[in-house]
């Protein structure tokens, strides 16, 4: 399976299906608790958004979740995670039976997060950048007691901006690097990068969060950047001007929402690692997946705390985590 187009740029496959699941139903799926199912991948970055999402709204009884395994083929996904190989719910063995049941000529990506209609066993939408907006708005009726509010209509503008930006230097920045089939396309990728960095630095010396002074969809999307980066992006896509940990204020911004209840919580490193370093057979042909980094400073002070805010505004934390959902603590 190769990532890499010799002599090329990096373009990511952006045709996603887009049905939105709503309140009212207006496209024919009405959000109905335990009707459908999120599947992921915790190797996932845009999964992971997701992730922490239905953790921070309280949504895990609403919108029940499957986990796949951190590695997959030219094929799909696999639910080799579970007993037998098949998801217990949706009874598939690979996520591309979910999208072929949608779509029989189906061509594209078949990607994660992707939310499955159980009764159909179809998939609705693997729209990332959408679901996580729409768990906000659409899904409020099943948010818990004290959910936060992570996309204000105030802020949503600002937002929106810094969302666009961070997506296009750095989420999908750090692909266009390590994917970059030219020296031209990877120098111009790791220098967006970096210089985006460093403007988000700037922006968190003085700010706890990103957009206004709790935690918002735009801290979420970065994150699961930043908690790759040490793990996957410096060594294997060549992002090594500097280690996040060499990074003194995202570094510790980073360790900040590491800690706060719904992120860490929710990020398994060996399913990342294993993720990267085995599927990429064409930029790691040894398919060695590294021991480090070290993840212990991911637990120590930040001192973000002084720059105020708060993490859920007026809300409260969530609670702990399921059992069948745990991951490994550091």
């Amino acid at each position: 399976m190769s990532y890499v187009n010799p002599g090329s740029s990096y373009t990511r496959d952006s045709r996603y299906i887009t049905t939105p699941i709503t309140a009212d139903g207006r496209d024919g799926y009405p959000v109905e608790p335990g009707r459908y199912r999120l599947v992921v991948s915790r190797a996932c970055p845009w999964a992971s958004r997701a992730v922490i999402v239905r953790r921070l709204l309280g949504l895990e009884s609403a919108l029940p979740m499957a986990v796949a395994g951190p590695t997959h083929d030219e094929r799909s996904w696999t639910f080799d995670l579970d007993p037998d190989g098949r998801d217990p719910v949706l009874g598939i063995e690979r996520l591309q039976e979910a999208y072929l049941a949608r779509d029989p000529g189906y061509d594209r990506g078949v990607t994660v997060p992707a939310i499955v209609d159980v009764p159909t066993g179809k998939v609705v939408t693997n729209d990332f950048a959408r679901i996580t907006i729409d768990m906000s708005l659409e899904w409020t009726a099943h948010h818990r007691e004290g959910a936060p509010e992570l996309y204000p209509s105030a802020l949503r503008q600002e937002i929106d901006a810094v969302n666009e930006t961070v997506y296009k230097d750095v989420n999908n920045g750090v692909y266009r690097a390590g994917f970059a089939g030219s020296q031209e396309a990877y120098a111009s990728a790791y220098a967006s990068l970096f210089a985006r960095l460093d403007w988000l630095s700037e922006r968190l010396t003085k700010s706890r969060y990103l957009v206004g002074d709790t935690i918002t969809e735009a801290d979420i999307r970065l994150f699961t950047t930043l908690v790759r980066f040490d793990a996957v992006y410096h060594g294997h896509f060549k992002c090594n001007r500097q280690k996040l940990s060499e990074m003194p204020i995202l570094w510790a911004y980073a360790r900040d929402l590491f800690q706060t209840p719904g992120f860490g919580d929710t990020v398994d490193f060996d399913h990342i690692k294993r993720h990267y370093y085995l599927v990429h057979q064409d930029i790691n042909p040894s398919g060695i997946v590294p021991v480090g980094p070290d993840l212990s400073g991911w637990l120590d002070a930040h001192d973000r705390a002084s720059l105020g805010g708060h993490p859920f505004g007026g809300g409260t934390p969530p609670g702990p985590v399921a059992p069948e959902e745990a991951v490994p603590e550091l």
